[in-house]
């Protein structure tokens, strides 16, 4: 099976990872792309290496990187995109053009135009992942799969006449060889989207938690906080793939909270980076969390702000029990929720519903 993977960065890591190397943007294409992919932000290139371990041949497009997208168009002898959604379908169909996949699997619903998607599907078999509000109806049904790590989705997708799957995200092995020794220990740590208007709800508990526990913050819009929250007061910035591992390495705990469209059920990716660099997850409270770990064994849950400070107060004080979480949340990781399953698991269902 050959699959070409399509998928974007956020904006703000993007410009990080190219503002810290000068000189990247003019580099060839595949030197760009393993650099942005040996970061190990979002999914980087755990897909295709995990199917190539299986026999399968596939490549990560980072769709919306346009000084990696202008390089490959250049090598191509194509046109470089102009600045803009719609320029870099351009590049995403010639690529699809060159690689000849089996499979077109788009991992952002939301980026391609209506269009673009069609063109893709008339080439290859079109599949898509989320784990994010949908778009509309109109544009799921041009998928002829969607999977997704969010279980009430599964049914609702199916509801509107589209093929679905379940498929959890997981973690890569191969960050434990790169993370190296922390060089600073935090107590507590929360990584993410800090928005206050956004996900407002989830980071409320966080904020009313952190009055009476130390948690410190990393991520991207924690300035809408007022300047005594502590979310400002113990905001360290951004931390993008393994940086945010190092974080995550470093802190005796880390702390989880799901978007709201996750709605009652556990599913997203720190369950899984936490525990795979051997840190103890504190996660919120969901219906399904005892299918991917048993609470109080190998991850701990809450509900509400005033039980998460409890119970990282708690474990910051008892750190046998700490420790023993920590190993065996990190144990069931590696067991049950690596990439390699999680490709294993993939390849079953697309040649199951083919």
């Amino acid at each position: 099976m050959r699959m070409l993977i399509i998928d974007t960065c956020y904006p703000a890591f993007l410009d990080a990872h190219y503002g810290e190397r000068p000189g990247l943007t003019e580099r060839p294409y595949e030197e760009q792309w393993r650099s942005v992919m040996d970061t190990f932000f979002g999914t980087a290139d755990s897909y295709s290496y995990h199917l190539g371990l299986l026999g399968h041949a596939a490549h990560e497009v980072t769709a919306n990187c346009m000084p990696l997208q202008t390089a490959w168009a250049v090598e191509h002898r194509l046109e470089p995109p102009k600045r803009g959604r719609r320029a870099a379908d351009k590049v995403v169909l010639a690529q699809a053009r060159d690689f000849e996949p089996d499979v077109v699997y788009v991992q952002n619903l939301q980026f391609l135009a209506r269009r673009t998607l069609r063109q893709l599907a008339r080439r290859a078999r079109l599949v898509g992942q989320i784990a994010s509000a949908p778009p509309r109806a109109g544009k799921l049904r041009l998928f002829d799969l969607v999977l997704t790590s969010f279980p009430h989705y599964v049914e609702h997708f199916r509801a509107l006449g589209v093929q679905s799957e379940l498929l959890r995200v997981g973690f890569d092995e191969r960050i434990l060889e790169r993370v190296g020794e922390p060089a600073e220990r935090h107590d507590a740590v929360f990584v993410g989207a800090l928005n206050r208007r956004r996900h407002r709800s989830g980071n409320t508990v966080l904020e009313r938690a952190a009055r009476r526990a130390p948690i410190h913050f990393w991520g991207y819009g924690a300035r809408g906080w007022p300047s005594d929250s502590p979310i400002r007061t113990r905001y360290h910035g951004e931390a993008w793939g393994l940086d945010m591992y190092r974080v995550l390495h470093g802190a005796r705990i880390a702390v989880n909270r799901h978007i709201r469209e996750a709605d009652g059920f556990a599913n997203n990716m720190r369950l899984y980076e936490a525990t795979g660099v051997g840190t103890m997850l504190v996660t919120d409270e969901k219906a399904n969390l005892g299918d991917l770990f048993e609470p109080g064994r190998e991850v701990v849950s809450y509900d509400g702000p005033d039980e998460l400070a409890e119970v990282v107060n708690h474990y910051l004080a008892r750190e046998d029990e700490r420790h023993a979480i920590a190993r065996a949340g990190q144990a069931r990781t590696l067991r049950d929720h690596t990439y390699r399953r999680r490709m294993e698991e993939l390849v079953e269902i697309l040649e199951r519903s083919a």
